[in-house]
């Protein structure tokens, strides 16, 4: 399973990226908001050069028209841009329209099964089912993961299912052991996943024992 991180914040993907871990980014407007500071497009430009995997950049326009003038300037931008664009049927138009010019994407927002096989049929190279919000509302999004990794591979559809929404090291484990051929994680999430507390105690132990041996 690949791991993307989740934010606009260039720093943390820089973070990243020195793990020797980052294979990818995905954005949307409300990480842009978070970031501050710059265009959406100078900060997927810095983006791009960080990773050379996708770098999903998401659209605001609702009508298909708009979505396409909004994604072909971003496909500019970079080779390893995917435009984003959300589970709508002027979404499903407008991947379509994308899959046909070359530029690909990533559908997101998508909540149930159903959702992910049309985006795929629609042209979607990535397809992101949220977890955690399902979760939210006393379903569980792994149900989604596991369906669609199922599907994609009963049907040989190349589209890759995108576990979004993580909002805990649990849920990447899950999301792996479901199937997802990729899992997009906040930075909060990865510095949770390195920790462990008998890594810690085991390290504090061995530092330990290590200057009591020096000073022997």
């Amino acid at each position: 399973m690949k791991i993307f991180l989740d934010t606009a914040d260039i720093e943390e993907i820089r973070t990243a990226a020195s793990w020797g871990i980052l294979e990818g980014v995905t954005t949307n407007p409300s990480l842009y908001a978070k970031a501050g500071g710059g265009s959406y497009e100078s900060i997927l430009t810095e983006i791009c050069k960080i990773t050379p995997g996708p770098v999903s950049a998401e659209v605001v326009a609702e009508d298909v028209e708009g979505m396409l003038k909004e994604g072909r300037a971003f496909a500019k931008l970079a080779s390893n841009i995917y435009v984003k664009v959300p589970m709508s049927e002027p979404g499903l138009q407008a991947m379509a329209r994308f899959k046909a010019e070359g530029i690909k994407t990533n559908c997101t927002l998508i909540f149930s099964a159903n959702q992910g096989l049309l985006a795929a049929k629609a042209g979607a190279s990535l397809i992101s089912p949220f977890v955690g919000r399902l979760d939210d509302i006393n379903q569980d999004g792994m149900t989604v993961i596991r369906e669609l990794a199922e599907i994609f591979a009963i049907h040989d559809l190349k589209a890759e299912v995108l576990a979004a929404s993580m909002r805990h090291p649990l849920h990447v484990t899950q999301a792996a052991l479901a199937g997802a051929h990729i899992a997009t994680i906040p930075l909060k999430v990865l510095k949770q996943m390195v920790r462990h507390p008998l890594t810690d105690s085991g390290i504090a132990t061995f530092r330990a024992d290590w200057e009591k041996a020096r000073r022997a």
